[in-house]
């Protein structure tokens, strides 16, 4: 999650803070002992929904309701509220959240109780506010239970990547006999295996992990993989994602996203593996850039192997941005906040479908779950909402206002640079208009058209007969064969 990759440390800085700690409790007074020692900043008091402690005090400091927040503001100067709610719900979070935007001051949370215990040098630290936060709707929390992992051997390509490292989290609870764990970023691969290693010492479970640096392009490496586990599950969510970058490197995409997908899929089907599911994206979905047009190779070839054999369920998940993975743009924001701008968001009126990594992990394996072979499950993303309206959001949350025509005092202005190329207005989860429900509310059932083996074959011969520095033949190819679109919608 973003917040714990991206801290503030207290004190950091030369400007003064006046803060308010919301949450009277056990954390909120440790703060206060912690705060002592930078002199620069002063607590001012709490706040707190409790009715009964208003007017009380801790550790010498008063505790005040919502009610006061604007006296609070106007006569001590108040400039950041630290959020110290450990036990609170998220939807409680949220409504605090929601409240403070009408003030100008900062927003940020502090460790919880149990981090606090586990590492108490975490008192020097202060997070901002979690993707889950920043999101205007609420985030999906109530999970059901896996089942059917038990005494399996798993496999997670790009398993050091976002989605591939919450895919491990995941699994890792549900009694597997083996993970296997493949990524060719050495880095990404070293630090996904040190978290596995260390829940697993933690919790006692007796889960065995192998770690594999490998490329999917590289049949004799993964053919190995095969020869040496007796594989149940894969969840492939190796690819390569940055839509401006695979613009200008579409060999590189052609060979991972579609290439890569064929040998594993071809392996699996040749080793009998049960269940073969394909991490996919909104962006696979009348592509108008490489990134999407391989994806949606790589869902053809998973539809082409549902049907020409039965041993082997193949299935996909298709969903929108994931905040905090590898790529995503608000790392990007908070770190221009941070500078004071401006913020650069491609265009005014572009829209995503965001979700936060957990969720969507989350509905992604209880969508592999129920796969029976063919299906592209598509995510209920809720509503598609403004980028701008995100970083709208953030820029309130540092206690900053929007520096526009309409407010030229403002403290941070947002720049619109223009769509990148191959970039859409808007982002589509669905290629018709076939979608049924599942037993899962949040998740449904798209059954699409797929090509035959024989023109998927075809098109993959063409491909490679393609130059590497030959970027417009590989275009040419795409919108040929109505992979690629050209333009924004």
């Amino acid at each position: 999650i973003i917040a714990g990759s991206f801290l503030f440390e207290l004190g950091k800085g030369n400007s003064s803070r006046r803060i308010l700690i919301y949450g009277a409790g056990a954390v909120g007074a440790e703060i206060i002992s912690s705060l002592q020692a930078i002199k620069k900043d002063e607590v001012v008091g709490f706040l707190d929904d409790d009715k009964e402690k208003y007017k009380r005090k801790l550790s010498g400091k008063t505790i005040y309701n919502m009610q006061d927040l604007q006296h609070l503001i106007d006569n001590f100067g108040v400039t950041d509220v630290f959020l110290s709610m450990p036990t609170a719900e998220l939807s409680r979070r949220k409504e605090i959240i929601e409240s403070l935007m009408d003030y100008k001051v900062r927003v940020s949370t502090v460790p919880s109780y149990s981090e606090l215990l586990s590492d108490t040098s975490r008192l020097r630290y202060l997070k901002p506010l979690s993707v889950d936060d920043i999101l205007p709707r609420e985030v999906v929390s109530d999970f059901a239970p896996l089942r059917g992992l038990a005494g399996k051997t798993v496999l997670i390509t790009g398993a050091g990547g976002s989605i591939g490292s919450e895919i491990c989290h995941q699994l890792i609870e549900n009694d597997l006999e083996k993970i296997i764990i493949v990524d060719h970023s050495e880095f990404n691969l070293y630090m996904i295996d040190r978290q596995l290693r260390s829940i697993i010492d933690a919790s006692n479970q007796s889960v065995a992990i192998e770690t594999i640096l490998a490329d999917v392009r590289d049949e004799k490496r993964i053919k190995l993989i095969f020869d040496h586990n007796n594989i149940s599950i894969i969840y492939h969510a190796a690819a390569y994602k940055h839509v401006p970058l695979i613009e200008k490197n579409p060999v590189e995409a052609l060979t991972t996203n579609f290439l890569g997908t064929k040998l594993l899929s071809d392996l699996a089907i040749l080793n009998k593996v049960e269940k073969f599911i394909l991490i996919s994206t909104d962006k696979a979905v009348r592509p108008t850039n490489i990134m999407g047009a391989t994806k949606r190779l790589a869902e053809l070839t998973v539809q082409n192997c549902a049907h020409k054999q039965s041993d082997t369920i193949f299935s996909m998940v298709r969903f929108g941005n994931v905040i905090g993975s590898s790529g995503s743009a608000i790392p990007l924001f908070q770190e221009q906040i941070l500078k004071g701008g401006p913020i650069t968001v491609t265009h005014p009126d572009v829209t995503r479908y965001f979700m936060t990594i957990r969720e969507a992990v989350s509905l992604v394996l209880q969508a592999g779950a129920m796969a029976e072979g063919g299906e592209v499950f598509v995510l209920d993303m809720g509503d598609s909402i403004k980028v701008v309206d995100i970083v709208r959001r953030m820029v309130t949350l540092s206690g900053m206002k929007i520096k526009d025509e309409y407010n030229p005092q403002g403290d941070i202005a947002i720049e619109f640079i223009g769509l990148r190329a191959g970039e859409k207005l808007y982002e589509e989860l669905l290629l018709g208009e076939d979608i049924r429900p599942t037993k899962n509310k949040r998740i449904f059932k798209a059954m699409e058209s797929h090509l035959s083996e024989t023109q998927l074959d075809e098109l993959r011969q063409k491909l490679l007969r393609q130059s590497p520095d030959q970027k417009d033949g590989i275009r040419t190819l795409l919108l040929e064969k109505g992979l690629l679109i050209n333009g924004e919608s």
